[in-house]
């Protein structure tokens, strides 16, 4: 890496991020972030200005998940690879549970970049807890800090009120007052506040006391167009194709395709009720849903199981039985993309 070249800091905290096959709705806490970081980390990796990425997040060693997540470091592309680090139990933990053990990782991150040759020349954090740790680290250091906030504490609080939840059962399950604390420090800190669109900066950003418009940026999340080609163009995998089919009565039919978590938010349910309702577009294409990934409904998370069995219900109640091809277990989404037909 010469002199001119970027060594860039990227941290993501809660660990279950790799650089294949990503578990995509596996949790609340693998959606679109864990996309977004390793594509990101990626891309600023084949840039000719930039000498190194490194993706921070937690190492993770438990027999209920993909000893991936142990590896201390995986290689994403040129100059760009994913750095695992011990940070309290070595379970997997939801976000929400990390709380207590993020001064840990600021001393983890600060072991390994006395280890490096270099300081890096910039931190990138993404969501709230990684924001808390990369404020430590910008404070420590004295390297300027670019935050990504991907979703954030105070609407989310006032969605869960509007839907008629107790503070006091918000407040245990989610730890909203110390996660709303840390994104109003890094919001008075950060250089710059990095948002996908205007209505975030200013719906979202704009019920904090300390953000300023002036240093929030928006640019929307790009797309890897390699990964998309006109039907036919590619030879399709023979057991993802069959994966799919085997829910469906006719499966040449073009495709409508949904990708999602299993969340109210996502409006699943919208989705099948105007595909359900309209007979012509019934007729015209199959509808696949592609909503996390599951062993059993009864055993998921609870907000997750009312999704997916209201998603049952709707599937029979417009009886689409053969038209809805629901998966268990979600593709990767460049396979995703080849089956595509239409």
């Amino acid at each position: 890496m010469s002199d001119q070249q970027l060594y860039i800091l990227m941290i993501s905290a809660h660990g279950l991020i790799r650089g294949h096959d990503m578990e995509l709705g596996r949790d609340a806490d693998t959606g679109g972030q864990t996309t977004y970081v390793v594509e990101l980390a990626r891309a600023l990796g084949r840039n000719s200005n930039i000498g190194q990425v490194d993706l921070l997040t937690r190492q993770i060693i438990d027999k209920n998940i993909s000893s991936d997540y142990a590896e201390p470091i995986e290689k994403l592309g040129p100059n760009a690879r994913i750095i695992r680090l011990p940070c309290g139990p070595r379970k997997y933990l939801r976000k929400e549970l990390l709380w207590p053990h993020l001064d840990q990782m600021v001393d983890r991150c600060l072991h390994y970049l006395r280890q490096q040759r270099q300081l890096p020349d910039l931190i990138h954090t993404h969501y709230a807890d990684a924001g808390y740790i990369g404020l430590h680290l910008s404070n420590l250091l004295g390297i300027p800090q670019i935050h990504t906030g991907h979703s954030l504490g105070r609407p989310k609080r006032a969605r869960l009120l509007a839907a008629g939840r107790k503070e006091k059962t918000i407040e245990r399950q989610f730890n909203l007052s110390q996660r709303i604390a840390a994104e109003e420090e890094v919001l008075v800190h950060a250089s710059l506040i990095i948002t996908s669109t205007s209505q975030e900066i200013e719906d979202q950003y704009g019920m904090y006391e300390n953000t300023d418009p002036r240093r929030c940026r928006v640019i929307p999340p790009g797309t890897d167009t390699s990964r998309f080609s006109p039907p036919g163009r590619k030879t399709i995998d023979p057991l993802m194709q069959a994966n799919m089919d085997r829910f469906l009565s006719d499966p040449k039919k073009p495709i409508i395709l949904a990708i999602c978590r299993p969340d109210t938010r996502k409006n699943i349910d919208g989705l099948v009720e105007a595909y359900g309702s309209d007979q012509v577009l019934r007729d015209m294409a199959n509808l696949v849903i592609v909503a996390g990934s599951r062993e059993d409904i009864r055993s998921m998370e609870t907000s997750q199981r009312e999704v997916m069995t209201d998603l049952l219900l709707d599937v029979d109640r417009y009886d689409l039985w053969g038209s809805v091809a629901i998966p268990k277990s979600p593709f990767t989404i460049s396979s995703l993309f080849l089956t595509i037909r239409g």
